[in-house]
């Protein structure tokens, strides 16, 4: 492997050649699969000291596979195909790289091979893959690295005690929340550089924590309670965790990943990668793993074509849904779940097999959605037989897979379920066609989960006309905010599930006319709202206060891409990021709507807030730090007041040297003033004052010949 350069010293090269290497777009230099050209990726220095016995041989990218079949000549392809298939789904094996040996005399295989991949991550994963493989009955596969035989072979005959070490803590993973200060990390994807910053708005600025380039080949994420940084590579995927230092902690193989996600309480990583078929009449194959996170150990994974993975879902790539598994059961991670053709397949951690070891048929499902706090579903199944067959939305309780409720609904183009943040309301926004089937319009089925019986109420807009264009619940609370109307002037109502005198009824609390918003955001903690006009709108901000019923604050983000609240609720990042190429970089404003500070960076990518873990604070001990918050207060309000005062001290110092630079420019020309007074008093024919009312201004005309020339005129006489 070749050593690596710096961006400097490429940069030299270049000028050598008499390329400019900063016209060069980088980003868009695409290597071909498995392939590095010897260039080390972000972390790969790193692992090459970690992991030196891993090249020590150089084989440490190939596997000896044992208990194949013994078979004849004829049969020899077959098997090899059989073989090649099986290990070729793991990894890219090389050229040549399948070699089954043959006895000389008989010309019958020996009943082990040798496969060699690209990677010595392809090799281990293969191995921690098919070790224990059963090809059938007589023939269960026995897989070791080639370079393990040279351990086995020095180990020594005595055997002595392994040398143990003394234990050394690790950094707690937690510590950032115990920042003094309060503050909130966030990390950013800037050209080739991936930074982690406190936001600190006491300064106005944010403040570094650790910077590193090419940390990450294609993004990064965070983990649901932010403990782990994810970070995503061609061998795999990495994750990091700290509160400065961002240490390694674990390693993933997964050749060729896409996509990540994690289970909510952080239990499990699910890694998705996508390969091109060999045949171009084939889909693409789909590889998904699911990783302890902890202890790196595939304990699941899932293959097939890319038509297998392609129902429901939001999103992803090559036609397949993302996140193929949708998690369930709130943050212990106990349930998951994927869409198929007529089931919806549902696994739980314990074993990672189907409950009851079957799936649960619902004929023509189409979506579902897991509730946010309990291990019910929620499903929608289209009309069917033009009609004679309703649509409906049924919600079934897991593991027993009892349906708790269902609801027929008529006329239906589509649904979209919403589910409020502790899984106390679902909102099904359901679009039906008018009479002539010419056009839809739409309204909203409000299930109430936690009350007796699931009762359940239709909510429709007064305009029934109106498109709806966004909906969100209010987090933790019984409020929802709907935006429509048309496109260029929308109307935003909000609504509570509550009213005075009957807490099972909705009620409309108000509908903000004619605004220019096309999205909101609400604070994680609830009572106020973003209302922002993003794409043409041309990033008009609005911050809301549902509480008063008021608006606080409005404001600008000249072609803002993204919005996101901080996990308190206390700040909120508008982002304009590479889609557009001017403008680049993020601001930050209070929840009120003050923008406390902008950060340009050229080609930037990505700004996600560190998410925190639920607080420890009983719902009782919350309510009475509210109660009594002036006393809590003073010792901030003291800080704030500190903050203010160093603020102010470095301005006033700032001014001072501003002062100071001011008074050194006038003594700096005053002294030259004095170092040219005898020049100017011979210009002034010996006067030696410089005072301008010592002098009589005379007006005095002076004649000047500027040129002499003489012409000779012709003179013609009269002959008369």
């Amino acid at each position: 492997m070749v050593e690596g350069m710096s961006m400097t010293d490429i940069e030299a090269i270049g000028n050598r050649l008499g390329i400019d290497i900063r016209q060069i777009d980088l980003d868009s230099i695409q290597l071909p699969p498995g392939e590095d050209f010897g260039i080390p990726s972000d972390d790969e220095e790193k692992l090459r000291q970690e992991d030196s016995l891993e090249f020590e041989s150089g084989f440490g990218n190939i596997i000896v596979v044992d208990n194949l079949p013994v078979v004849p000549p004829e049969k020899y392809d077959k098997l090899e195909g059989v073989v090649k298939k099986i290990y070729s789904q793991i990894g890219i094996i090389k050229e040549d790289g399948l070699w089954m040996p043959v006895n000389p005399e008989t010309q019958k295989t020996l009943g082990y091979c040798y496969i060699e991949y690209n990677t010595p991550q392809e090799a281990e994963l293969a191995k921690e893959r098919t070790h224990g493989y059963k090809l059938d009955k007589a023939h269960i596969f026995a897989v070791n690295l080639f370079d393990d035989f040279d351990k086995f072979m020095k180990v020594p005959d005595e055997w002595a005690p392994p040398e143990i070490k003394p234990y050394a803590p690790g950094e707690n993973l937690q510590q950032w929340l115990t920042d003094e200060k309060a503050r909130d990390q966030f990390v950013i994807r800037a050209h080739h550089d991936t930074e982690v910053f406190w936001n600190d708005p006491r300064q106005s600025m944010p403040v570094p924590v650790y910077r590193r380039q090419y940390w990450t080949e294609s993004f990064v994420q965070w983990s649901p309670l932010g403990t782990y940084l994810a970070t995503v590579h061609r061998q795999g995927a990495a994750v990091w965790g700290g509160a400065a230092t961002f240490d390694r902690l674990s390693r993933y193989a997964h050749p060729q990943v896409k996509l990540i996600d994690f289970s909510p309480g952080e239990k499990y990583l699910v890694t998705y990668s996508s390969h091109e078929p060999s045949n171009p009449r084939d889909t693409h194959r789909v590889i998904l793993n699911i990783f302890d996170v902890r202890s790196g150990k595939v304990m699941r994974d899932f293959k097939g074509s890319a038509d297998e993975f392609a129902t429901g879902g939001t999103g992803g790539v090559s036609g397949v849904s993302w996140p193929v598994f949708r998690w369930g059961g709130g943050t212990d991670d106990k349930y998951f779940a994927k869409l198929g053709k007529n089931v919806i397949s549902v696994y739980e951690t314990e074993t990672f097999t189907l409950i009851d070891k079957k799936s649960l048929k619902v004929e023509n499902v189409l979506d579902f959605s897991w509730s946010p706090a309990d291990p019910i579903i929620a499903l929608f199944v289209p009309e069917l037989g033009g009609g004679n067959q309703p649509a409906r939305v049924s919600l079934f309780q897991i593991p027993g897979k009892e349906e708790l409720r269902q609801k027929n609904l008529f006329s239906v183009s589509d649904c979209k379920m919403y589910w409020q943040s502790n899984g106390e309301y679902l909102a099904v926004k359901v679009d039906r066609y008018t009479k002539t089937k010419k056009s839809t319009y739409s309204g909203f089925e409000l299930f109430r989960i936690k009350e007796r019986d699931i009762p359940i109420e239709v909510l429709e807009l007064e305009n029934k006309n109106d498109k709806i264009m966004a909906f969100a619940w209010e987090p933790k609370g019984h409020r929802f905010a709907v935006i429509h109307g048309e496109s260029s002037r929308t109307d935003i109502s909000f609504y509570s599930m509550r009213t005075a005198t009957n807490t099972g009824r909705v009620s409309k609390l108000t509908t903000l006319k004619g605004k220019n918003a096309n999205a909101l955001y609400w604070s994680p903690s609830g009572r106020f709202v973003l209302l922002a006009g993003l794409k043409h709108l041309n990033g008009q901000l609005e911050f809301y206060n549902v509480d008063e019923l008021e608006t606080m604050a409005t404001g600008e983000h000249f072609m803002a891409t993204e919005i996101e609240w901080d996990p308190t609720g206390r700040y909120v990042a508008t982002a304009v990021t590479s889609i557009h190429e001017m403008e680049n970089g993020f601001n930050i404003w209070s929840f009120n709507g003050k923008l406390l500070y902008r950060h340009s960076r050229d080609h930037f990518y990505q700004f996600l807030w560190r998410p925190r873990p639920p607080s420890l604070l009983t719902a009782e001990k919350e309510e009475e730090i509210a109660k009594n918050l002036k006393k809590y207060s003073k010792k901030y309000e003291i800080e704030d007041q500190d903050v203010s005062n160093q603020l102010s001290e470095q301005d006033r110092e700032k001014r001072r040297k501003l002062q100071e630079s001011w008074e050194s420019w006038i003594m700096k020309w005053k002294q030259i003033h004095e170092e040219e007074k005898l020049e100017r008093q011979h210009l002034r024919d010996g006067e030696a004052s410089d005072d301008e009312e010592e002098y009589e201004a005379k007006e005095v005309e002076v004649e000047e010949i500027l040129d002499v020339k003489e012409e000779i005129i012709p003179y013609e006489f009269d002959q008369e």
